[in-house]
């Protein structure tokens, strides 16, 4: 079978002061590519535009995974005393994937931080620090703080007429919740359709049909065993890509 090539945006580890850093990601982002039937294309985060470009056009979709802050100079702000660590060369990276893949109509999937840099990509804000900005007895970071991945911190309430309801088949479902910054003020072209119990905005989706979802939430960790239902949604995007590629091959 001729599989579709998604490409998996890395992050950057530091495991020694002496060694060079590493560019990669979780294994569990590759793993839900692969059983929903695509072939995962690590993107990794690179100054040279020319060089991305070329990467960005062998890919038929784009899965923006989860990570660190944003630099809130992308959305206008000045950086808050509770703002976390920034990967600034990574901001550079995958902003100019999301707008290349909105303009071409290139299936999108945000996740955690991914679902943020789309939101801040076509021009919203983001919260820097729930806990210093909203007023709110959640705790967002609580599978984090539990160290386990599959923990299911709360609800995800979802908008009835939503692309991603469709997909899960619920109005609401269980989510871990490993993030303390959030969208704030919704870029234009993108609608909220998924709120935790404290409003905070956690999932988003293209207005006009384009297959751009973004989830604040890591389903790729919930996937293979916690809660299947999330399988769906990949293999939904897989779907979307091989329709994008064969509507561009024509």
């Amino acid at each position: 079978m001729n599989r579709v090539c998604i490409g998996i945006t890395c992050g950057t580890f530091y495991d020694h002061d002496w060694c060079p850093p590493s560019i990669g990601h979780r294994k569990t982002y590759i793993d839900a590519v692969v059983a929903a039937g695509g072939a995962p294309f690590l993107i990794p985060s690179i100054d040279d535009e020319a060089a991305l470009r070329a990467l960005y056009e062998r890919i038929d979709g784009v899965l923006l995974a989860g990570g660190g802050d944003i630099e809130p100079q992308h959305y206008g702000e000045q950086p808050l005393p509770a703002l976390g660590v920034v990967d600034a060369l990574r901001d550079r990276t995958e902003l100019p994937l999301v707008r290349w893949a909105v303009a071409d109509g290139k299936p999108v999937l945000g996740i955690c931080r991914g679902a943020q840099m789309v939101n801040v990509a076509l021009g919203g804000t983001l919260y820097q620090d729930i806990p210093s900005q909203i007023e709110t007895s959640l705790n967002h970071s609580d599978s984090y703080t539990r160290q386990d991945w599959t923990y299911l911190a709360h609800p995800l309430r979802l908008s009835p007429n939503s692309r991603l309801r469709q997909i899960l088949g619920s109005d609401e479902v269980p989510i871990n919740s490993l993030h303390h910054q959030s969208i704030k003020t919704v870029a234009p072209g993108l609608r909220a359709v998924g709120w935790a119990p404290d409003g905070v905005i956690e999932a988003i989706e293209s207005a006009n049909g384009h297959f751009l979802v973004g989830v604040q939430c890591h389903p790729e960790a919930l996937q293979s065993a916690t809660d299947p239902r999330w399988r769906t949604l990949f293999r939904r995007f897989v779907e979307a890509c091989a329709r994008f590629k064969d509507r561009t091959a024509e």
